[in-house]
């Protein structure tokens, strides 16, 4: 009778472990993630961030960016190249010729590769020249 007890306990819980399965693995979203750091700082190592933005771009625009909705369009029109984001300068703005850098960074994930990029201006004026009616860096 024992046996038999045991027997039928074993088969229920082999049954009741079966029915519960495996856990399988499933992505969180169907996007590829696309989220970076945004920062300005004085300088040219990058280490002195005066300011600094979060920007999620998938599914939605969101973050601490004032713009996410056209920070995010602009990042995408570079097709995950930002230094397409320095091609169109205003060339009707002048700007001083002094040595005061500004480095502004990206770290991140676009489109699920890892982004790291910098770029120094020579002054905060060459800088606000070059993303003239970018959103991306307007923060």
């Amino acid at each position: 009778m024992r046996h038999r007890i045991a027997a039928v306990s074993a088969a229920a819980l082999l049954t009741l472990a079966g029915a519960t399965g495996i856990a399988e693995a499933k992505p969180a979203s169907l996007y590829a993630p696309s989220a970076v750091v945004l920062a300005v700082a004085q300088g040219e190592d990058a280490t002195t961030v005066v300011r600094a933005s979060a920007l999620s771009c998938a599914p939605t625009p969101q973050g601490t960016h004032p713009d996410p909705k056209a920070a995010c369009a602009a990042l995408t029109a570079t097709s995950g190249t930002l230094e397409t984001l320095l091609a169109a300068p205003d060339s009707d703005r002048a700007c001083p010729m002094h040595y005061d850098p500004v480095t502004v960074t990206a770290d991140g994930v676009w489109k699920g590769k890892r982004v790291s990029w910098k770029h120094t201006f020579s002054n905060g004026c060459v800088m606000a020249a070059t993303f003239n009616g970018n959103a991306v860096f307007a923060f």
